[in-house]
Order: structure tokens, then sequence, then C-alpha cells
């Protein structure tokens, strides 16, 4: 899990946190760099322990409460157990708000965690007390938007931590069949290639398609050690059962499936036509 680290280490980090400047993305590849938009850190997110973004969905309306959207491993009451799926859950937890420089410029609010999971992927969604426009009318930014399609291998892409303030640039190298880490299990995630070494702290970050501007996943994880299958270490496992290991690659869960499963106002809604996430 790409959580921050705790206790002197964590100290430590944050206080080397500078070696990488805010604000400032590292070089896209020169076969990107025509076709790219320029991504910044505007609508991001810091939370206590993670990064995040707030997103609306394809049909969402100005008026509709925002979400902010981060992993469900964040969680400020603990991971979630396999299997165990929260909906509508009362939270007034605070986010960082961050321009496109990656200052902090209010905090926002949550009312509830509209859903969260680390079954099949791992996400957190939670509904704030302010609007979409009231964010953008009061502090100048726009959310972020959720593609509604399934992400292409190739695409370059950039992956957006608030909490560290800093922006890692790399292509979507594949797709992982099933993906299992300790007691959890995700489908379909996506592996980076090896430049986006993201490190603890940057779990929860939005991955954003550097053509279109759009959020296609969510980073969470990467294996650290080599290890198989254990917390921190990852494995991939093919359609015949196959496990690979792949020491310092790291990944993240799709997002387009969450637009299916939200109506109008914002509501999650599990019961929508195409909606598969996993049901309480």
């Amino acid at each position: 899990m790409r959580r921050p680290l705790i206790g002197a280490l964590s100290a430590l980090l944050l206080g080397g946190a500078g070696l990488a400047t805010a604000g400032v993305a590292p070089a896209a590849a020169a076969s990107d760099a025509p076709k790219a938009k320029a991504v910044d850190f505007a609508g991001t997110v810091a939370l206590s322990n993670c990064s995040g973004s707030v997103v609306r969905m394809p049909n969402s309306a100005d008026s509709d409460p925002a979400f902010v959207l981060s992993n469900g491993h964040c969680l400020e009451s603990g991971m979630p157990s396999a299997g165990q799926v929260i909906v509508d859950r009362a939270s007034t937890r605070s986010f960082t708000l961050l321009n496109s420089s990656g200052s902090g410029v209010a905090t926002l609010r949550a009312t509830k965690i509209a859903y969260a999971t680390m079954t099949d992927t791992d996400v957190s969604l939670y509904q704030l007390s302010s609007t979409y426009a009231q964010i953008q009318q009061r502090y100048g930014i726009k959310a972020l938007q959720l593609a509604d399609t399934h992400p292409v291998q190739g695409t370059a892409i950039n992956v957006v931590s608030g909490y560290w303030k800093k922006i890692y640039s790399c292509n979507i190298d594949g797709f992982v069949y099933r993906l299992k880490e300790d007691e959890w299990t995700w489908k379909d995630s996506v592996r980076y290639t090896s430049a986006c070494n993201t490190i603890g702290g940057t779990s929860g970050s939005p991955v954003v398609d550097s053509a279109t501007g759009k959020v296609v996943a969510i980073n969470n994880t990467g294996n650290e050690d080599g290890g198989r299958c254990t917390l921190n270490n990852p494995c991939e496992v093919d359609a015949n059962g196959t496990v690979t290991v792949r020491q310092g690659i790291n990944y993240a869960q799709q997002t387009y499936g969450i637009t299916k499963c939200v109506a109008a106002g914002n509501k999650i809604n599990l019961s929508l036509a195409g909606c598969a996430l996993p049901k309480p």
C-alpha cells in the first residue's frame, strides 16, 4: 500500500520532500510531449495519510455535492477487510484543497463516505459539504472528471500526489487480471512502466490521462521488496493462475466503473445497469 511511513522515518521523508520540487512535474517523454496537456495540482487534495482529488462524473451537475476520490485503504477508520463494502457512512474528514502550483487554498469537509471498499478495487469516495459550483466560485478550482471508458495500454499518464506535491509521469504498461496483496484481490489493475516509482503517501493519487486530462485510475500499491502476494508486495495472477512478481513496479485501480454506479445528484446506486462495484 502506498500510505506514508510513520514515526521518525516519516518525519525524515517529509523533511526531505523538498528534493522533489513542489509544483514541477518530471519531464514527459519526448514522444508524449507534443500531444500532452499540462497537468498540475489543481483539484487534488492532501489527506492526513494519503493523496486524493475532487472528482465529478460525466453526468454530475455543478449544483451536486462534490466527491473526493482516494483509496479504500486510506480510510480514517482503517483498511476494510476483504469482502467489506461501506456505503453512506457518516464522516467529517477534512481535505486540503490544492491549487495549480500545489499550495493549499482551502479545507474541504466530508459529510459522509459515499462508497468504499478494498474488494475488486481499492476506492473511497467521500461526499463533501460543498458543491462543485461553490468550490469553483470560492477558490477558482474545477473538479477533475472521471473518464467513463476503459483506459488503453501505452497511454501517457501522470500520477498527481497531493500529499507529496509531486507528479510522476510514465505510461500504462498493461493490465493485470488479478492483483493480490495479503488478503485483498483487485481486478483488471493498471500496471505502470517503471518511471512511475511512487512511494508511501501517493496512495489515492489520481492517475490522469495526459492527452485528455481525465482521471482513468487511482494509484494504490507497488511491490517494494520482491515478496510474493504479501503486504506491500502485490503479485500478479493471470487467468491460468500463474503468479508473477515484479519488484519495484507500481499499480493503480481503474475508475471508469465508478461512473456506472452514480445516478443523478451524485447518488451512489449499485443497482444501476452496468454497475459492477461490489455490494454490501
